[in-house]
């Protein structure tokens, strides 16, 4: 079963770095662990909210069990609470019913 697109809200905790510059490194260190340990994970985009998460990630992969270890990366080297959602684009789930 292919898995499509995968919304990944996620939450930094405040102790995660000192100074906002920091982030920078932090996010980088999280990419290159992913980007490393789960091939079959595609980083669509990413984007900042004001909301109840701080970023949403969208990714695509087959293997759902990748995107639990990158989720897993997030929580670890992120110092994040992460959430997964699996997602159907809209025009896809349409012309399905």
């Amino acid at each position: 079963m292919g898995y499509g697109n995968l919304y990944h809200p996620e939450s930094v905790s405040p102790q995660a770095f000192g100074d906002p510059k920091d982030f920078k490194k932090l996010a980088a260190t999280v990419s290159a662990k992913i980007k490393t340990e789960c091939p079959g994970v595609v980083w669509k985009e990413s984007f900042v909210t004001l909301g109840r998460f701080d970023a949403v990630d969208i990714v695509e992969s087959a293997d759902l069990k990748q995107v639990e270890k990158a989720a897993m990366i997030i929580r670890a080297y992120g110092h994040s609470t992460t959430e997964t959602l699996v997602a159907t684009p809209w025009k896809e789930f349409v012309a399905m019913l």
